[in-house]
């Protein structure tokens, strides 16, 4: 699901910066509301942070979903515009502190001992996951939390505009760039990236036969084949057919509907609102090969639900956990399907999501299944920044990609050291 409607926001490459936790240090306990009062129960009073998503009806549902469980008084923090992050971590170090908050898996959460070990209520139905997901949330053998949905990011594209170019789907970097050029009119841009470019450095890393980290733990981002298609990059960037500086980012699917550009990078959770204005007109395509040895990908985003161990109310909070995202499956598949498209990270539940069983959303399936790579735990903010910093100075500011990807081995290198030593 998109992070907000209204405000320019990457909400992965921000949201995942766990690593202020260390950074922040001891802080005294924050006044003003936590959220904690008014519960209508003489239970215990949980209080849960959701991010504000962007489309309609989620906040409704989150609370609705709260309301209709007994064994606690479930309030929900709803964070809206870019202060998720400012708001969780400082909180998550006082006694303001949420007892379930949703986020993505980031070992520094677990290293620091700040989320709770659910392996116990995730056990029972583990092979009911998607093992990518069990995987991503997994270290030490311990299940640090549940996905609640699984988002699938590729290039949507206007399907007339391609056609009338004699343009077709593009299957390598090569044939994007060329595509780009072919489809830029006076009053359209070829291709959206999003604003910042960030977005498809996850998907251009893989597309290039590359990954971020080894099964060692070491840095394999760095190849030949890499360098190369940061440099095609600087000239898609410099060509005049990209769209630079949209209303809004890549999450919202304006640009396209819009008739901004003609291809664009998105998630799945746009596409309801995206067939609604372009019927057939819409197609999917993944990430396309970077080198003679490349791969196609899909970049598989989420959002994950954990508890926080330092909280007073860890087994409450647990038991809410598993009745919401272990034992309610209708409310799974609510939240994975009838507020944009998101496939349910749970097999059974996937199985029965009859608004992805055809059309486009079945091919976004396919897609996703085919071509999907999932985040890997160990690849922290510091390091995701420093990849960013790296291909900003290259594309953005014409350096050479060599040099700024040795500069980011520095920082990446540093930080594995201190995870894992």
């Amino acid at each position: 699901m998109s992070a907000m409607s209204s405000n320019n926001w990457d909400r992965r490459s921000v949201l995942r910066a766990a690593a202020g936790l260390a950074a922040l240090g001891p802080l005294a306990a924050c006044g003003g509301n936590n959220g904690r009062g008014g519960g209508s129960g003489s239970g215990t009073n949980l209080v849960q942070y959701f991010h504000a998503y962007g489309e309609a009806g989620t906040e409704q549902a989150i609370k609705r979903y709260a309301k209709a469980y007994t064994k606690a008084d479930v309030s929900t923090q709803w964070i809206t515009g870019s202060n998720f992050e400012n708001k969780l971590f400082p909180a998550l170090l006082t006694k303001q502190a949420p007892d379930v908050f949703e986020f993505h898996p980031q070992i520094q959460l677990i290293k620091s001992g700040q989320v709770a070990d659910l392996t116990d209520i995730i056990d029972p139905v583990k092979d009911d996951f998607n093992p990518a997901d069990i995987k991503s949330h997994t270290v030490d053998g311990k299940i640090y939390g549940i996905r609640m949905i699984d988002d699938p990011q590729f290039f949507y594209y206007r399907k007339s505009m391609l056609a009338k170019a004699g343009v077709s789907v593009p299957t390598t970097l090569d044939e994007l760039i060329e595509a780009a050029a072919k489809l830029t009119t006076s009053k359209v841009k070829g291709l959206f990236l999003g604003n910042d470019l960030t977005a498809i450095i996850n998907p251009f890393i893989w597309s290039a036969g590359a990954d971020f980290l080894d099964d060692s733990n070491k840095p394999a981002y760095h190849t030949d084949a890499v360098i190369a298609g940061m440099k095609q990059l600087r000239k898609l960037f410099t060509s005049g057919h990209l769209l630079l500086d949209a209303p809004a980012d890549f999450w919202d699917p304006s640009a396209l509907d819009q008739g901004l550009t003609a291809i664009q990078w998105g998630g799945m959770w746009s596409m309801p609102v995206m067939q609604k204005a372009l019927g057939d007109d819409l197609g999917i395509f993944p990430f396309p090969k970077v080198g003679s040895a490349g791969k196609l990908s899909v970049y598989n985003g989420g959002w994950s639900v954990f508890v926080n161990a330092k909280g007073s109310n860890v087994d409450a909070a647990k038991e809410y956990v598993k009745w919401l995202w272990i034992e309610q499956k209708k409310y799974q598949e609510d939240w994975a399907t009838s507020y944009g498209f998101h496939i349910p990270p749970r097999a059974s539940i996937a199985t029965s999501a009859t608004k992805l069983k055809s059309g486009l959303p079945a091919e976004g399936v396919k897609l996703f299944n085919e071509y999907g790579h999932f985040d890997n735990i160990g690849w922290t903010q510091a390091m995701i920044t420093a990849v960013q910093d790296a291909f900003a100075n290259s594309i953005r500011k014409d350096g050479d990609p060599g040099a700024a990807l040795d500069t980011a081995d520095t920082k990446v290198n540093r930080e594995l050291k201190k995870l894992f030593g």
